[in-house]
């Protein structure tokens, strides 16, 4: 009977591990759904900073302390080739153990828990930081390939801890030029080019994404569109998605904060510069990077439905995009 007892006990542990393990896996998310070929995946959304953001008491964020909402992850993208059995993540954010763990999963392929590359825009810390996660304290990775353009990579080669990353083999750089194009697979093909930002460390860039059939632009982070030497418009016509810098909705959210030094073009002047274009042109458009105190994270709120009815799109946690 003693015996039996304890056998019982034992099979409640094991179900009770198994349950513990499972809980925090969303019902119907724990297979990837079957990929019909190349992939974009919308791996985060939201700022360097995150939601909720470090030191904020507003409204915005009070109950996310409490409640995290695990749906906002800073802006990350992932490319999955499934006919080459390859994958790669654009940023390393402070959420990429989460985002790398996604995208082997979104893969349906993936057996190692590395991509096959990483992209860097620039020398913010919510698009490059994510990077120590591969050093000895955590995964110890062996050669992960992280593509930078020149100032990018020298920042990561002389500064640690991140030359620790180039010194041990974690990472393997690999360099980037502006306008030039790094072909990934038969597939995919990825080119950065140069966009005007807070330059402090590195240089930022944008990247182009190229599939079979598509072509996405992904321009994170970038200072008020007229200062740029191109025409975000015509730029939009070359693409099949953009997905834009729409950190603040307007200059409400800055409260005192000089707007000088955060010139993000603002989603209602990207909305009136846009105003003009037809409706197919305008649905390309996918606004990302929100700050914690953007109103359009909020989907029910009235600045989100001003954006959707203007024929505009607001990125996704999740969303999958052929290419």
């Amino acid at each position: 009977m003693l015996m039996k007892l304890r056998y019982s006990g034992l099979a409640i542990f094991i179900l009770l591990g198994i349950s513990i393990c499972n809980a925090g896996i969303p019902p119907g998310k724990s297979k990837a759904k079957p990929l019909t070929g190349p992939t974009l995946i919308i791996l985060g959304t939201i700022q360097d900073g995150g939601s909720p953001h470090i030191g904020c008491n507003k409204a915005c964020c009070s109950d996310l302390f409490l409640h995290p909402d695990p749906k906002r992850k800073v802006v990350s993208l992932g490319i999955i080739d499934p006919e080459n059995r390859q994958t790669w993540l654009l940023e390393a954010t402070p959420d990429m153990p989460d985002q790398m763990k996604m995208l082997k999963n979104a893969s349906g392929f993936k057996t190692t828990e590395t991509p096959d590359g990483i992209f860097i825009t620039h020398a913010h810390i919510g698009h490059y930081t994510g990077l120590m996660y591969l050093g000895k304290e955590a995964l110890n990775s062996a050669k992960v390939p992280v593509y930078a353009m020149p100032r990018m990579k020298t920042y990561l080669e002389t500064n640690g801890p991140w030359s620790q990353l180039v010194n041990l083999n974690n990472i393997l750089l690999n360099p980037l030029a502006d306008g030039q194009a790094i072909t990934l697979s038969n597939n995919i093909k990825i080119t950065p080019f140069l966009v005007p930002h807070r330059d402090e460390y590195s240089e930022t860039v944008g990247y182009l994404i190229e599939g079979p059939h598509k072509k996405v632009l992904f321009i994170p982070d970038i200072n008020k569109w007229g200062v740029w030497g191109k025409d975000i418009i015509k730029e939009i016509a070359k693409v099949d998605y953009a997905f834009i810098d729409g950190t603040f909705y307007d200059g409400n959210e800055l409260g005192l904060r000089n707007i000088a030094e955060i010139p993000h073009p603002f989603i209602i002047e990207s909305m009136k510069l846009m105003a003009t274009m037809p409706a197919s042109e305008k649905s390309k458009v996918h606004f990302i990077h929100f700050n914690h105190t953007n109103p359009v994270i909020n989907l029910k709120s009235k600045e989100a439905l001003t954006v959707l009815k203007n024929g505009f799109f607001i990125s996704q946690f999740g969303k999958r995009f052929n290419l």
